[in-house]
């Protein structure tokens, strides 16, 4: 048989466990049609490489990354990291910077909650700090942040917003007030990479290069992008550059996308949203069949769903859906051949998701034999 490619003289990692290791193989068409010894190369014919003993293994399947996020991030970065001893020192810190480098329009640090021992920090003492800037302070799980009045203003944040699902993704109140600490959905990505969302496809491009050449070096030949949360518009916009390098032949990473929904109510426009980002966004190496729902938080910041409370807040924290939505929301993906893909971290999200699980299906959806 005529063959594109011959290999022999190598190290072959198969993944097939009956015979894991092989020295020879052969491409023909795009496919492996032969993968064994060299003694088996007799029956092919073409250009023949010889490794000289190199190392070959299938490509790696990264099951967890975020492609859009990270582009936002590379115009609008996490900021400058602090490690205070207590919100004073923190306070301090910043303001000594943003003295050190006045005219930014806004300035972005990279906090961990436990720097604070206990504290918290609201807008009047960032306000104090940065008058006449936007001031945000990005937690180090990046699931919650603290911002100024400039940003809550720019964003229409007032004490009146309602909490997206309260206990989990919620904007934080004293005494009914916000005091510009959020959590989990309410962060929200249009406040934390908003100066990303005016991004020209060329910076778009040249972020999305710099993703694809690292793929490329150390071979990562497929990757799950684990979830497009909030504002569609900047992932969109990262996506639609996507499908047009995959167009033009420059996407050689295979990408499983999902779709984030963070709270039951939201069930039923996302999936009508997943089915049209499922049809728009659909090349060679780019699909999205998956709908990723944030059951919970974490047990660093205490949003994650236990089943006893956090010692140190007596709380359990809440989940984004019930089991019943669970049962309904799995029957509607599965009618649409969708996919699910769960985050869970305490043991409550996760027992409410297998008791939606066991839940027989309503009389309603069942079909007709």
């Amino acid at each position: 048989m005529k063959a594109d490619k011959i290999i022999k003289n190598a190290k072959i990692f198969t993944s097939d466990k009956k015979n894991p290791q092989a020295t020879a193989l052969v491409v023909k068409d795009g496919k492996f049609v032969y993968v064994g010894d060299e003694a088996g190369l007799a029956g092919y014919e073409g250009e023949v490489t010889d490794l000289g003993g190199k190392f070959i293994m299938p490509g790696i399947i990264d099951s967890h990354v975020h492609i859009t996020i990270p582009v936002g991030f590379e115009y609008a970065p996490m900021g400058e990291r602090i490690e205070p001893n207590g919100k004073q020192e923190a306070l301090d810190v910043m303001a000594d910077y943003i003295k050190k480098n006045p005219g930014e329009k806004r300035y972005r640090f990279l906090m961990e909650k436990r720097f604070l021992k206990g504290d918290d920090i609201v807008k009047e003492e960032l306000d104090a700090i940065c008058p006449d800037a936007e001031l945000q302070i990005q937690e180090g799980e990046g699931h919650s942040i603290w911002v100024n009045s400039r940003i809550l203003q720019r964003h229409g944040i007032t004490d009146d917003t309602p909490d997206p699902i309260p206990g989990l993704a919620y904007y934080v109140r004293k005494d009914g007030h916000v005091t510009g600490n959020m959590y989990e959905g309410a962060t929200e990505v249009r406040i934390i990479l908003d100066s990303g969302m005016d991004l020209t496809d060329e910076q778009v491009d040249a972020a999305l290069q710099r993703w694809i050449d690292f793929c490329v070096e150390y071979g990562v030949s497929a990757v799950f992008d684990a979830g497009l949360p909030g504002d569609m518009s900047f992932h969109e916009k990262v996506y639609k550059r996507l499908v047009e390098l995959d167009k033009q032949g420059k996407l050689p990473v295979y990408v499983d996308g999902s779709l984030v929904i963070n709270s039951e109510r939201d069930a039923e426009e996302g999936l009508k949203q997943l089915k049209r980002i499922q049809r728009e966004y659909n090349t060679e190496h780019l699909k999205v069949h998956t709908m990723k729902v944030f059951m919970d938080g974490t047990q660093k910041i205490h949003t994650a769903a236990m089943v006893t409370p956090y010692v140190d807040v007596h709380t359990t924290g809440s989940t984004a859906f019930s089991a019943e939505g669970i049962a309904k929301v799995l029957k509607e993906l599965n009618d649409a051949n969708l996919d699910l893909h769960l985050h869970t971290v305490g043991e409550r999200a996760s027992r409410t998701v297998l008791d939606g699980v066991e839940q027989p299906p309503r009389k309603s959806h069942l079909r007709p034999s």
